[in-house]
């Protein structure tokens, strides 16, 4: 074990203390080329400067082996260069960050280079000759740290004897690495560079040991005086840092954070560690602010982040650890550009990706605050919470954290996309806590176990988010250039919210339904009222107005959905489709057209998935025919408002529903009336399996139908196509193979031909896909053949069952065949030839022409081999004389398509002509 200790104190002292030495290293090397070449230093920029190739470097603290107070020039902690001892330190400016992203064609762009390639390379040189400094103060912290946990000799000095030793130790250290920083300096040249560093570093991480141990290992002080000593000394290692340099910040940062785990010992309450941590975080992000080392930032930030969640893994906490989260996100939007109302200007991080940089890209403060959002906001959603109060301010939080980016940082336009990530997540935080039956789920659901007053927690979540989206319309009325995408937020956080509780929640159990959707109502009302007030400010763009009216009619539908069946939903949906292609209709709104396909895909789960096909085959035939006649009636409403509108995609899905919700309602409408065999045997039956598949392949055929819209989800539908199309052969296939009657003897045909069930099975499905050849056109030709070609087998198989089905009766496999079916299938045989000579005329088409040719020639190799054994006396004579003027007349048909064909060939081309050899 002690091992182990001696490990993390050596590793936390030394990984971190020799990364920061090689960029001090690299920092004073480029600060003494930009003084030789003449270059003015400016007193003040901003973080991400210390990061590009073509920024300036920070001034570091003049090499003179003479105390500040002798120099004529004096050095201030926040970095400028004065000849007044008085003058005030320049604090950072938000304006001169904002600069970054605009750097000159030709000059590269601001990216976030805070850790570089060629940096690691310097790392590398300087260790070669500068490793000692590093094991030294390594050394030193780990000194401090043992003498304050095992005491002098074996612990014969008492609990208090040790912390005061551990005390003066640090003390001394800080001071020698003083008096050594005024008395000889610290710059590279000199033979005592990087000693003041190391010895204030050390005793930085010696001091918080001490008082970590002082509350945590002995229990000497309470854990008021404890937070306060600690922050007397975190206060103490960013003043050193402003003088000293970017070694003594890491070093006071990476021992304070790994102070705790070293010092050890137990405590009933850990929850202190949360605000220690923070207290770690906001002391780098002020060591940034004064000196602008944007790496700072990110190591205090990281360690910030990382040390609390590992507090939390080992003791719990989850509530603390989300207000932790969200505090520093708070205290990095203020302190590193030092604001107390943020304005942090120039593109948005989403702005910037969408643009490509058009717009220069977002300073480092920008990235710096995206990074804890999006860090927060994470963390607090894969925590899990213990209890009530857990779950509940891990909500607050994330909620918090939104009005936070929306409210208080209404003046830094840069940071208003980042607004997005913690509404997500509070969203997403509601769905896994009534998904996974969290804390506040559980207690929610109580008085349905036990006597208990049903708890208003769905009610106060959904009143949460609806102050989101109030803070987001607020902003949508301040804001013209991004009004639409804050009115878009508005109409969509609240409903969202009461979608979500309604499907994982669903509080109707818990305060009754009309209770339930009276609170949607309301909401839908304020939706409204949004819509009015939208609608009056925007003049001729309705945008905003339709975002809100259709938000709206989306409750209304949800709260009658709570009220009646689930059919009322899927009509309520369906209505909407109408009513966005009307407002698209009315104010222009292309927008609609992408909630039209959002909505025409939940319509196509609703319908087939949930409650979807069997719900259908069971439910009342009034309640079926209602709620697909009402879906097939919107979206011939739907293509009557888009037609002549530049609309392809939305049309495109109008048509594809519009053709696959028909065909399943008429695929459920024949399972309904077509009795199913009970028990194992009657899933199974070959119907049964390919009525079943039909489903699947209408869903390959709609996606197949919707690639003509191209667009980054082609590849999307073409696997959901490929898919559902394996399903459906597989299904098919067992139909017309194993299943198959005439192979399988305890498959029988019902029904009177030929409305029976062969025609379900092999019928239905052919005719489906002969009849979309012409719609796919766009499909490749080898697809399209295929499909004509499956089609055409399963009709084929059809015809040839329904013969034996009429001379063998229902049961199709026993052995034999009459004569009159071997000439039955002659006759169809011929009729079918026919039937391909004349499309081939009609459409003019050589390969038709010559398949009905083969046909023919089949249908003579089977009367000549196969039926004239049969044949006798004057059945054989008239039999071949009616084959004979059959074919004769066919091949004058043949002659004849072949000779127009040839007339409208162009020259060179030789045509196919002349009766076919028999």
């Amino acid at each position: 074990m002690e091992a182990m200790l001696i490990l993390l104190a050596v590793g936390y002292g030394l990984l971190p203390i020799i990364l920061l030495f090689w960029v001090m290293a690299l920092g004073r090397r480029i600060a003494r080329l930009e003084s030789g070449e003449g270059a003015a230093v400016p007193l003040a920029r901003s973080g991400s400067e210390l990061e590009s190739d073509t920024a300036p470097p920070a001034p570091e603290i003049p090499d003179s082996a003479e105390p500040m107070e002798a120099t004529s020039v004096l050095v201030g902690p926040w970095m400028g260069r004065t000849t007044d001892a008085a003058a005030p330190p320049k604090v950072p400016q938000v304006e001169e960050t904002q600069a970054e992203g605009a750097q000159a064609e030709g000059q590269g762009q601001d990216q976030p280079l805070v850790f570089r390639p060629d940096r690691l390379a310097a790392l590398s040189n300087w260790l070669k000759t500068n490793w000692v400094y590093a094991v030294s103060a390594a050394s030193l912290a780990a000194a401090g740290i043992f003498l304050v946990q095992y005491g002098v000799e074996n612990g014969l000095l008492p609990p208090l004897a040790r912390v005061g030793l551990s005390l003066a130790l640090g003390a001394a250290l800080v001071t020698a690495g003083e008096w050594l920083r005024r008395k000889l300096g610290d710059g590279e040249a000199l033979a005592t560079a990087y000693l003041p560093q190391t010895f204030a570093g050390a005793g930085v991480v010696v001091l918080f040991a001490a008082v970590i141990a002082a509350r945590q290992l002995y229990g000497i002080i309470g854990p008021e005086v404890a937070f306060g000593g600690l922050v007397l000394v975190a206060a103490l290692a960013v003043l050193l840092g402003w003088f000293h340099g970017q070694l003594l910040a890491a070093v006071g940062l990476l021992g304070a954070a790994a102070a705790p785990f070293v010092v050890g010992g137990e405590t009933d309450s850990p929850n202190w560690l949360f605000g220690y941590f923070t207290l770690i975080g906001a002391a780098g992000l002020a060591i940034d602010a004064a000196r602008r080392w944007a790496w700072i930032s990110v190591l205090a930030l990281a360690l910030a982040f990382g040390c609390n969640w590992l507090t939390l893994l080992g003791f719990g906490g989850a509530g603390l650890h989300a207000m932790a989260a969200a505090l520093l996100v708070v205290l990095t939007m203020a302190l590193p550009v030092w604001r107390l109302w943020p304005d942090h200007d120039g593109p948005m991080i989403a702005e910037a990706v969408l643009a490509r940089g058009a717009r220069g890209w977002p300073s480092f403060p920008v990235r710096l605050v995206a990074g804890s959002v999006a860090a927060a906001s994470l963390l607090i959603v894969l925590s899990f919470a213990q209890t009530t109060t857990d779950d509940w301010m891990q909500h607050l939080s994330l909620a918090a954290l939104a009005l936070a980016l929306m409210l208080w940082a209404a003046n830094a336009p840069a940071l208003a996309d980042l607004a997005v990530i913690p509404v997500a997540a509070f969203l997403v935080r509601l769905l896994q806590t009534g998904y996974d039956a969290g804390p506040l789920a559980r207690d929610f659901y109580r008085p349905l176990t036990e006597e208990a007053t049903a708890p208003w927690t769905a009610g106060w979540l959904l009143a949460i988010a609806t102050l989101l989206s109030l803070a987001a319309s607020w902003r949508a009325l301040r804001e013209p250039e991004w009004r639409r995408a804050w009115g878009l937020g508005a109409a969509l956080i609240a409903p969202v919210a009461a979608a979500v509780l309604e499907l994982v929640w669903a509080p109707a159990l818990v305060y009754g339904p009309y209770p339930w959707a009276l609170q949607i109502i309301a909401l839908a009302a304020l939706m409204v009222a949004l819509a009015a007030r939208f609608a009056k400010v925007d003049g001729e763009d309705h945008a905003r107005t339709a975002y809100a009216t259709l938000s709206a009619v989306s409750l209304i539908a949800l709260s009658v959905f709570v009220l009646t069946t689930g059919s009322a939903l899927t009509l309520a949906l369906a209505v909407l489709v109408v009513v966005a292609l009307a407002l698209d209709r009315r104010f222009g709104l292309g927008e609609m057209a992408i909630f039209v396909q959002v909505a025409v895909v939940v319509l196509g789960w609703r319908l087939v998935v949930d409650p979807g096909v069997d719900w259908a085959v069971d439910a009342a035939l009034g309640a079926v025919v209602l709620t697909f006649g009402g879906v097939l009636a919107a979206l011939i409403a739907g293509l009557w408002l888009i037609k002549g509108r530049p609309r392809a995609g939305a049309q495109a899905f109008l048509e594809s529903a519009l053709a696959g919700y028909a065909a399943i309602f008429a695929n459920v409408l024949i399972e309904r009336w077509v009795p199913v065999p009970t028990g194992w045997f009657g899933a199974f039956t070959y119907w049964n399996v390919s009525l079943q598949s039909m489903p699947w392949l209408i869903t390959a055929l709609v996606q197949l139908y919707r690639l003509k819209i191209g667009g980054w989800l082609r590849w999307v539908r073409i696997g959901l196509a490929g898919l559902a199309g394996l399903i459906a052969a597989v299904g098919i296939g067992a139909a017309a193979g194993p299943l198959n009657p005439l192979f399988d003897g305890w498959q029988a045909v019902s029904g009177g031909l030929p409305f029976d069930t062969l025609l379900l099975a092999y019928a239905l499905p052919g005719l489906v896909l002969l009849a979309v050849t012409r719609p796919l056109a766009h499909l490749p030709r080898w697809l399209r053949i295929a499909m004509v070609s499956a089609g055409s087998a399963l009709m084929v198989l059809w015809v040839g069952l329904e013969i034996r089905n009429f001379w063998q009766g229902p049961v199709v496999a026993l052995p034999g065949v009459g004569q009159p079916e071997l000439y039955t299938y002659t006759v169809a045989l011929l009729l079918a030839g026919a039937g391909l000579l004349y499309q081939a005329i009609a459409r003019r088409s050589r390969l038709l022409r010559r398949l009905a040719m083969a046909v023919i020639a089949i249908t003579v190799a089977k009367v000549f081999l196969i039926d004239a054994a049969g044949l006798s006396g004057l059945t054989r004579v008239f039999s071949f004389l009616a084959l004979g003027l059959s074919l004769a007349g066919l091949a004058w048909l043949n002659r004849w398509a072949a000779g127009q064909g040839a007339q409208e060939e162009p020259q060179g081309e030789t045509p196919l002509a002349g009766p076919p050899t028999v």
